[in-house]
């Protein structure tokens, strides 16, 4: 017999924890609470196999993160660690569980703390499950994101929405899926603690099923943000709005899934990597001394150098450190310096490929697969495609932090996604082929929870 049950835990800060994003070396401390940080939990069973589905308002987790709450499941329920799936909303108002390099320092005993109040509500979630059916829908948004790597890029559309209810008809929980990056309000209040769009989405979901608990799971987004025209205080409730108006549409005609099947997969993926050449390293390094050279910050011309690829939005950055263009690129040759001096530390024998986990977990005919990256929009789709599963979500930012996985489009653009954020990843960048072997192990994982009907 199916059964499913849900619980949810604070993971709200404690003071002096730096929110995570917006810039290098801001020092981010949080000053305000706009809306508490949660973790959110589902558990289900069908008798002889068993899920979790751990939603988190943080912006990442690395993968010790996910070894320990995994450890920590299982010993106080019993469940294999490979059925257990940790995924973050990725808003930029929460801190991380996993370190980037510069753009907020991680707290140990915070990381600590939020890995078991994770655990703690997959524990409850496991220990609250009652008899219950389940039902799956989707529709698509359009109109209310845009790829910002380039003109009439794609996006996926999709909005899935996953029901699950007691005998008796209430709703213990529902889950719904979509890719945009949220940081709609992080210009609003950067100081602020918030689960951004997708806070709002949970809320709103939860006001249309009184009792229930609602999980956000973040989709493919690595290319792809909400409109700049809802990043108003009287416009940032739209998205979530419609968002959920979609996901109640695409639940209103489903239908009762009977006696779902529920299973998960795990498998390492090897991504193929280049190795950063020495010309590079020296040349980031190089220029961040000449620009502290003389005890006076040379900005002349950083827009087009040192600038170019660290920030999407260069003049932001002076922004976000005060207006006070000279200690922006401070931080930027800080950056550099800081980056250099790890990779050099091995970068010649680190191997040509990296290793990642990825995941899938099954409900019946929705299938959710999971990777640790920032996941862009063309391998979303080309694994829709692919797959031909009758329902598929996507929960990136899961179980580790690998940074963007970008298409060949940016890396050999070198942009942001494609040559920045393997530095402060401390990895090497990836190549065209590493996105396609990422599909390709997601594809895997998802037969293997296929084959068991």
């Amino acid at each position: 017999m199916f059964q499913a049950g849900a619980a949810r835990t604070r993971l709200s800060p404690f003071w002096g924890v730096e929110l995570t994003g917006w810039g290098y070396y801001i020092e981010r401390r949080w000053r305000r609470v706009r809306d508490h940080l949660a973790a959110t939990a589902l558990a289900c069973e069908d008798g002889a196999r068993q899920v979790v589905l751990v939603a988190l308002d943080l912006m990442v987790i690395d993968e010790g993160f996910a070894r320990r709450t995994r450890a920590r499941i299982s010993a106080a329920t019993g469940l294999a660690p490979d059925s257990i799936l940790l995924t973050c909303s990725h808003s930029h108002n929460a801190p991380a569980a996993g370190g980037l390099l510069g753009v907020g320092e991680c707290d140990p005993a915070f990381e600590d703390w939020a890995s078991r109040q994770a655990a703690t509500a997959a524990i409850l979630a496991w220990e609250a499950r009652v008899p219950a059916e389940a039902r799956v829908g989707h529709a698509d948004l359009t109109g209310y994101s845009y790829n910002r790597t380039r003109p009439r890029g794609d996006v996926d559309p999709r909005v899935t929405a996953l029901r699950v209810d007691r005998l008796d008809g209430t709703t213990i929980a529902v889950v719904i899926n979509f890719g945009a990056h949220p940081c709609v309000g992080t210009g609003l209040w950067p100081w602020d603690v918030s689960r951004d769009i997708p806070g709002a989405v949970v809320d709103g979901l939860e006001a249309v099923h009184p009792g229930a608990l609602a999980l956000y799971i973040q989709g493919a987004c690595g290319d792809v943000n909400f409109l700049p025209e809802f990043s108003t205080p009287d416009r940032f409730h739209e998205p979530a709005a419609a968002l959920v108006a979609q996901a109640v549409k695409a639940l209103v005609r489903s239908r009762v899934m009977p006696d779902p099947v529920v299973a998960a997969a795990v498998a390492a993926a090897s991504l193929p990597t280049r190795r950063w050449t020495r010309a590079e390293l020296e040349q980031d390094r190089r220029e961040a001394e000449r620009r502290l050279a003389g005890g006076q910050v040379d900005v002349s011309r950083w827009r087009e150098t040192i600038g170019r690829s660290m920030t999407n939005r260069p003049d932001d950055m002076v922004a976000r450190h005060g207006g006070d263009e000279a200690k922006a690129v401070a931080a930027m040759c800080r950056f550099h310096l800081e980056w250099t001096g790890r990779m050099l530390a091995d970068y010649e024998t680190r191997p040509e490929s990296l290793a990642t986990e990825v995941q899938a977990l099954r409900v019946g005919d929705l299938y959710c697969v999971a990777n640790a990256s920032e996941f862009f929009s063309p391998f979303a789709l080309e694994i829709r495609r692919r797959s031909t599963v009758p329902e598929l979500i996507f929960a990136c930012y899961a179980n580790g932090r690998i940074g963007y996985l970008p298409d060949e489009h940016d890396i050999l653009a070198k942009s942001y996604a494609g040559y920045q954020s393997p530095k402060y990843c401390d990895q090497f960048p990836f190549t065209p082929a590493s996105g396609p072997a990422m599909c390709d192990a997601m594809l895997r994982v998802i037969h293997r929870c296929r084959v068991l009907d």
